[in-house]
């Protein structure tokens, strides 16, 4: 008897926000050649979508400063989930870069997966980017760009946060479309949705001190987290695959960093260090002294005396 290939329960269940995106795959092939990026800020759930994120604020304040529990796990382990994660991500990748045509990210994104589940023990490690062999990001929401679907409305996901209908989409055909949930079965599911939530938190940690501004010191957390998100996200758009700068080009870039600083404008291993000034002048001291006297002289002595 021929086995049943049924379709994971995960892929069952989509929450009645992201229903909201399914309109947009319905124009995949509206167009030939990617949009212009959008300027302007496309938020008709705009109420909604405020209720979501300050549900998101409480969850996130719930769980604790810092990422909470997760950050007390030890970094190599944490490292260990992310590298599992992001392997596991790489065959949905490699199907979408056979989708966009990009030959080059095919390749390189199958050879990554082949070395890191192969030498590098089911990816737990990473031998590939050992050997320059770096993973080319893409997904189904990139797809739809090549494919000229435009970004649609703004949305604020449970949990997820800041998306659009377009990335929406792009994630959840990621998800249920990954051929390692179809290979792995019920235990591989399981354990590859518990990677990619711990994926998740250690991003939380890692940009605890960016993302704490933004949730809690901003004025709107909700319009400056969108504002960022789009920026972000339209400048990687832009840039596209083999761009000046790359896809992405930098995995361990802050993607809550200002996405029109001038990267040349700073040393990336400097990017922490703040840059080298003049001391700062006292505050309190005489404007008319002489700035070349002795500064260790008495200054109740005669300066006429001989």
């Amino acid at each position: 008897m021929h086995r049943v290939c049924r379709i994971p329960r995960h892929a069952r269940v989509i929450p009645k926000c992201i229903r909201r995106a399914w309109p947009v795959g319905l124009v995949l092939l509206s167009a030939c050649a990617a949009p212009e990026v959008p300027t302007g800020i496309n938020d008709p759930y705009e109420e909604a979508n405020r209720r979501r994120h300050e549900a998101n604020k409480r969850l996130d304040a719930a769980s604790g400063p810092g990422g909470g529990f997760y950050a007390e796990v030890p970094a190599p382990a944490r490292q260990g989930i992310t590298n599992f994660a992001n392997n596991i991500r790489l065959p949905s990748m490699v199907v979408q870069n056979a989708l966009q045509l990009d030959v080059e990210g095919f390749a390189q994104n199958g050879w990554r997966f082949v070395i890191n589940t192969t030498v590098g023990i089911g990816g737990l490690f990473d031998p590939a980017g050992a050997l320059g062999l770096y993973e080319d990001p893409s997904g189904f929401s990139e797809t739809l760009y090549v494919w000229g679907v435009g970004e649609g409305a703004y949305l604020e996901l449970p949990v997820l946060g800041p998306s659009t209908q377009r990335d929406a989409v792009g994630g959840v055909v990621d998800l249920v479309a990954n051929p390692y949930f179809y290979v792995t079965g019920t235990a591989g599911t399981v354990v590859g949705l518990l990677a990619l939530a711990g994926d998740r938190l250690n991003d939380r940690v890692r940009y605890s001190n960016t993302i704490e501004s933004l949730l809690y010191d901003s004025v709107d957390s909700y319009a400056q987290s969108r504002l960022v998100y789009l920026q972000s996200r339209r400048r990687e758009l832009a840039r596209g695959k083999g761009g000046e700068d790359g896809f992405l080009a930098d995995p361990y870039a802050d993607p809550y960093a200002d996405p029109y600083a001038d990267p040349a404008s700073a040393d990336p291993g400097q990017a922490t260090q703040p840059a080298t000034e003049e001391p700062l002048a006292d505050a309190y001291a005489d404007p008319y002294a002489d700035p070349y006297a002795d500064p260790y002289a008495d200054p109740y002595a005669d300066p006429y005396a001989e």
